[in-house]
């Protein structure tokens, strides 16, 4: 049987003839990929569903049931993204900048790949081909571990990534999962210094926590999601009920969701009830403070462990704030600098919000369910990034490039 660090051999194997691939090979891959998604669509959804039965029989939660499952709808969205991938410029080769020194030497700066990434990420199969089609186009090999309780749909996958990859004449190894040697897997990834360039996990806290605390090979830090939205005191009313309610409501079991809303005081009586009773409406439960149990009395109460929660479900946590002093404090205090929003009419409370939050997407009087990098137009992406080295907010295309100088002399010696 093949190893983990040997399926990890075999991805940096392929990685060099990847990189070296031209724009029409890449796309003519994601087009092949694009097309074996909706032609497999029932494989597919067989394989799907075998993950979803061993879920519901281990009492997965309902928002991680809603994450892994796929059904014909899902298949076809996820073909339509890998086509918009297709579309966009490839970023290997740009020249970023160049110049020439007085010796005559000419300098340039390029785009390259990073060569292998690698992503550890949970119960969320759609990831698999969006690492898979951003990674190709970007010329980069990928080494997948997609946790136990997606392994029968990304193993299907995975070989339907391979076929597409053989079908356009590129190395089919440059995708490996090593989801059948569970957390043993994702160690061999952590440990292999000099075959994975990057390390991307993507997950909750724990995972996160546990890549960044004991990766050997380089790491791209994403953010779980404790997002918050701030209602000031001139926010519409009708903004901020369809804002909130879409945050929230759209798809709770996602990263950019919010889970925790911050009200200006003066905002309350006009705002906070219709916004909470179109909340309701939705089965959503509100975790108040003292001030928002008075004004709304369905409320229970909230705990500290309510401002730090990533909730993954039909719950917010609401408090009441003096001013948007009290809101960038909160916020400060309890963000994991992933996705802040403020709902406003006030030009210069937006302006500041804007430039003092520290994350790694800023809103102003929209929802937090566009941080995405299908929404920001990349087609896809590997991950949100929370730290502030290489890549920050939703990788796509560039973020998983680095760079390289091209010297080109004409017999030039330093004195």
């Amino acid at each position: 049987m093949v190893t983990a660090i040997e399926k990890i051999r075999l991805a940096a194997g392929a990685a060099p003839s990847l990189a070296q691939a031209s724009t029409n090979d890449k796309n003519e891959a994601l087009r092949q990929i694009a097309d074996l998604l909706p032609a497999r669509a029932d494989e597919i959804i067989a394989a799907n569903q075998k993950d979803l039965d061993r879920g519901i029989a281990e009492d997965m939660t309902v928002a991680l049931q809603d994450r892994l499952r796929l059904d014909h709808t899902r298949i076809q969205a996820i073909a339509d993204a890998v086509r918009l991938i297709i579309g966009l410029p490839d970023p290997i080769g740009d020249v970023i900048r160049g110049m020439s020194l007085p010796n005559a030497l000419k300098l340039t700066q390029v785009r390259v790949p990073l060569g292998v990434i690698g992503v550890i990420y949970e119960a969320r199969p759609n990831v698999t081909i969006d690492i898979a089609a951003l990674a190709i186009k970007s010329g980069n090999a990928t080494v997948l571990r997609g946790g136990r309780a997606a392994e029968n749909t990304n193993a299907v996958l995975v070989r339907l990534l391979q076929d597409a990859l053989a079908l356009a004449g590129l190395d089919s190894a440059a995708v490996q999962t090593v989801d059948e040697f569970g957390r043993d897997g994702g160690v061999e990834m952590m440990r292999a210094v000099g075959l994975i360039d990057v390390l991307i996990p993507r997950g909750g806290a724990g995972l996160i926590r546990q890549v960044v605390e004991e990766a050997k090979v380089p790491v791209i830090q994403t953010g779980d999601g404790v997002v918050h939205i701030f209602v000031d005191e001139t926010a519409r009313v009708d903004w901020a009920a369809d804002i909130v309610h879409n945050a929230k409501v759209q798809r709770p079991s996602v990263c950019n969701t919010v889970e925790t809303l911050l009200v200006h005081e003066k905002a309350v009586e006009r705002v906070l009830p219709l916004v909470l009773d179109r909340l309701a409406e939705s089965s959503v439960t509100i975790h108040g403070d003292e001030a928002t149990q008075k004004a709304y009395f369905a409320a229970v109460p909230a705990t500290e462990d309510d401002w730090r929660a990533e909730y993954h479900d039909l719950d917010l946590a609401v408090r009441v704030v003096k001013d948007i002093d009290e809101a960038l404090a909160h916020i400060k205090q309890y963000s994991t600098k992933h996705t802040e929003s403020i709902i406003t009419d006030d030009h210069i409370n937006a302006e500041r919000f804007l430039n003092e939050v520290d994350a790694s997407t800023v809103m102003v009087n929209a929802s937090t369910r566009f941080t995405d990098g299908g929404e920001f137009g990349f087609g896809a992406e590997v991950g949100i990034s929370t730290q502030k080295l290489h890549a920050r907010g939703p990788m796509g295309l560039q973020e998983l490039t680095s760079t390289k100088w091209l010297v080109r002399g004409n017999g030039q010696v330093r004195a």
